[in-house]
């Protein structure tokens, strides 16, 4: 398995290139090129017949890393596809979306540049698109059993495919007009193109899942009327509620969450039109938030023409290199630069927000913000330090808090738990009977890598409630953590 001697012959490691900046600003498209498939093969002939395979660990799908990297090393790229897809179901959505913990853990990354598993992934997945690879797998046999999955982002595709080819019937019901969950409207297709995920959709269809879009659970049907309907419902909603941020001025015009604004601009890129429509155009835009979502509200205002961009974290900035505390193999927070953040504008770190400013018209005009200082383990605002900074757009990109409960609280009466999302056993089962709970809305906002995870093994738990027993993989408990956690 592998060129042991790889490492020693390719010692750099070497990333698709980025599209140049003054291009790509001016469209929607994905920021990478493709890689030459020489440079492909040698990269993952970096990958080392290490013996123990931490990479495993650090993936919470258990991805055969070194397997599928040897195969493209050696020039098999349909076996790679399929040794790919025995642990996930959609490696294009990974492969471009996924903050890889896997490589924080690569044995190579100790003293060298982690192997390219990410990208490596994801060529993979494009391999096999372009030879038209992905075809669908339908059951052998129908079980006579049906199945709701409610959401239909990556852990609700994830597990209606597993049970789909499992032989049960399966309808997924999602509230939006398309499918597709966050990975639909939540992602700029600057990070990902929505061609991958019609793609998926087709090969799913094929193989007799069912989609139903622009019905929204709890209102057009009542969760009550979905489990008499179905044998098993399995609800995978995500964790949608956002985070505020409750400081003088909030109720000033202007101030929007991240998604909201996000998904905006996703809806007129897919062809859409909305109506008075957040755009950061001839604006100067403040995201506070130093994460995913606000790099990718930075990428959007960028391609909106904004005036400048400026990204507000309330936290030090990370190191450049692996922290002393968070040693191998564990995913260390450190500095990264996404493509957004090359772009342009100015990241501020240890920058708390203390009070939004208006105009007489009730805008925003201004942020004032104070650096960050620690007390007794706290974040707040150091007096003294405060300063103003222009704002005619802010984007609250402060994570989430969990899933919307407002209708299935009252109709289907659910525990949550301590963090507020709904409760569920080792079985991914909530306290009523045949209904399962996959990726955020149990766990918490998280990576896709860990819905893709749930949505498989929760699709194995509803199989083995439906027969009895089952065949299908069961790749983490609810309870399993990263290397990080």
């Amino acid at each position: 398995m592998a060129d042991p001697r790889g490492f020693l012959k390719t010692r750099e490691r070497e990333l698709p290139a980025r599209r140049p900046v003054s291009l790509r600003l001016m469209d929607w498209k994905e920021v990478y090129e493709q890689q030459e498939s020489g440079v492909l093969r040698r990269q993952a002939g970096r990958c080392m017949d290490c013996g123990i395979p931490f990479c495993h660990s650090g993936c919470p799908l258990g991805n055969l890393i070194p397997e599928w990297n040897d195969l493209i090393r050696r020039g098999h790229d349909r076996d790679a596809v399929e040794r790919l897809h025995a642990t996930n179901n959609f490696p294009e959505f990974t492969g471009k979306l996924c903050p890889a913990p896997c490589e924080s853990s690569c044995v190579l990354g100790i003293n060298q540049p982690p192997v390219t598993i990410k990208q490596v992934e994801a060529s993979i997945a494009e391999i096999a698109f372009n030879n038209g690879w992905i075809t669908p797998h339908p059951p052998e046999r129908l079980t006579g059993k049906t199945v709701a999955v409610v959401g239909s982002g990556p852990a609700g595709l994830a597990a209606a495919q597993q049970l789909t080819r499992a032989g049960h019937t399966v309808a997924v019901y999602e509230r939006d007009d398309r499918i597709g969950g966050l990975l639909r409207y939540g992602i700029p297709d600057f990070k990902m193109e929505k061609r991958h995920i019609d793609a998926r959709i087709a090969q799913m269809t094929a193989e007799g899942t069912r989609f139903r879009a622009g019905v929204d659970i709890g209102t057009d049907i009542t969760w009550d009327d979905l489990k008499q309907r179905y044998d098993a419902v399995i609800i995978a909603t995500g964790a949608l509620v956002p985070r505020d941020l409750p400081i003088p001025g909030r109720d000033l015009d202007g101030i929007h969450f991240a998604m909201d604004y996000l998904t905006q601009q996703n809806r007129v890129v897919a062809g859409g039109t909305v109506d008075s429509q957040i755009t950061a155009e001839g604006k100067h835009v403040v995201v506070i938030g130093g994460g995913d979502t606000g790099a990718d509200c930075i990428g959007t205002a960028h391609r909106q023409k904004a005036l400048g961009v400026t990204n507000l974290a309330i936290g030090k900035q990370p190191p450049h290199e692996r922290p002393e505390h968070q040693p191998w193999p564990m995913t260390p927070t450190i500095f990264e630069i996404s493509s957004a953040h090359e772009e342009g504008g100015e990241r501020m770190f240890l920058a708390s927000t203390v009070e939004f400013l208006g105009n007489e018209a009730g805008e925003v005009r201004a942020i004032r913000v104070a650096e960050t200082e620690f007390v007794d383990g706290r974040r707040v605002p150091k007096a003294g330090t405060e300063r103003e900074i222009p704002a005619d757009l802010v984007l609250l990109a402060l994570g989430f808090t969990g899933p919307e409960r407002h209708t299935i609280d009252p109709q289907l009466g659910l525990r949550a738990d301590e963090r507020g999302n709904i409760a569920r056993d080792g079985d991914y089962q909530t306290d009523e009977p045949g209904v399962f709970v996959a990726g955020d809305a149990g766990r918490g906002q998280s990576l896709i890598v860990w819905a893709i995870a749930e949505g498989r093994a929760a699709a194995s738990a509803v199989d083995r409630y439906l027969e009895g027993e089952t065949q299908l993989p069961f790749p983490v408990k609810p309870t399993d953590r990263a290397l990080a956690l």
